[in-house]
C-alpha cells in the first residue's frame, strides 16, 4: 500500500472512531487496528494524535491546491477563487463530518490544541491566498492571512449548523464573510488580493453568532514557509 493510501485509511479510521466514541478515545493504534493496518508502520508515520491532525489538515489543503491547478481555476477575481478553494477544504471536512464535529466539541477542554490549530489555520490561509493569486508574505500578507482566518472561522461555525446536502448555508456564510472582508480591506485602501480586482456584490446572509470553532489545518513547522513552496503533502 502506498503511503498516501495508508495515511488516508488511518485518518479515516481515526475520524470514524472519533464520531462514534469521541475524540478522547482516538489513538493511532486503535485506528490502525480498525483499518487493518500494520502497527509498526502506523507508529512510524503517526507518532500520536497530533500527527493525525497534521496530515488531515494537509489533506484538506491538498484538495484545495489541486483544484487551484486545474484548467480554468485561474478565472474570476481573487475573492471568487478564494471561495472555491475554501469550499474544497469544506468538502474534505464533510467527508469526515462526525469525527470533525467530535474533535471541535472536545476543544474547549484542550486550550493547547486550540492554539495549535489556530496558528495552523493562519498558515493554511496563507497557502489559499497564494493559490488565489494574492501575496501572503510580508506585513500586508500576514494581515491578509489573519483576515482570511477570520473568514474561515466564521464559515466553520456555519458549517457546524448546516444540515443541507449541498452545504448551501455554509456557502452563503462564506460568501458573505468574504464580502465583508473585501469591503473592510477597501476601506483601508487594501484589497484581499490585488487592488485592481473588481468588486463582486454579495447578497448572501451570514450566521448571527461570531465564529468560535477552530478549523482543521496543518500545524506550522520551522521548515515550512508562510507562502507556498514545492512540497509533497501527505
Amino acid at each position: 500500500m502506498e503511503d498516501d493510501a495508508f495515511d488516508t485509511a488511518l485518518i479515516g479510521a481515526a475520524f470514524r472512531r472519533a464520531g462514534e466514541r469521541g475524540w478522547s478515545h482516538v489513538s493511532v493504534a486503535a485506528a490502525a487496528r480498525e483499518a487493518g493496518l500494520d502497527l509498526a508502520r502506523a507508529r512510524l508515520r503517526f507518532p500520536g494524535q497530533i500527527a493525525v491532525l497534521v496530515k488531515f489538515g494537509r489533506m484538506a489543503d491538498r484538495a484545495a491546491l489541486v483544484t487551484a491547478g486545474s484548467p480554468g481555476a485561474g478565472t474570476g477575481n481573487v475573492r471568487d477563487r478564494l471561495f472555491e478553494l475554501l469550499m474544497r477544504r469544506f468538502d474534505v471536512l464533510q467527508e469526515h463530518r462526525a469525527g470533525v464535529e467530535a474533535l471541535l466539541r472536545s476543544l474547549p477542554a484542550r486550550p493547547g490544541l486550540v492554539l495549535l490549530l489556530g496558528a495552523a489555520t493562519e498558515r493554511s490561509m496563507g497557502w489559499m491566498l497564494e493559490a488565489a493569486g494574492a501575496e501572503a508574505t510580508g506585513p500586508l500578507g500576514l494581515l491578509r492571512a489573519k483576515a482570511l482566518t477570520g473568514v474561515w472561522l466564521w464559515a466553520v461555525r456555519a458549517w457546524m449548523r448546516d444540515g443541507s446536502e449541498d452545504l448551501s448555508a455554509t456557502m452563503a456564510a462564506l460568501d458573505a464573510a468574504l464580502g465583508r472582508a473585501e469591503q473592510a480591506a477597501r476601506m483601508c485602501g487594501r484589497g484581499i488580493g490585488a487592488p485592481a480586482e473588481p468588486e463582486t456584490a454579495s447578497t448572501s446572509s451570514a450566521p448571527t453568532e461570531p465564529a468560535a470553532a477552530p478549523p482543521i489545518a496543518s500545524p506550522p513547522t520551522q521548515e515550512e514557509p508562510h507562502g507556498p513552496e514545492p512540497e509533497n503533502p501527505a
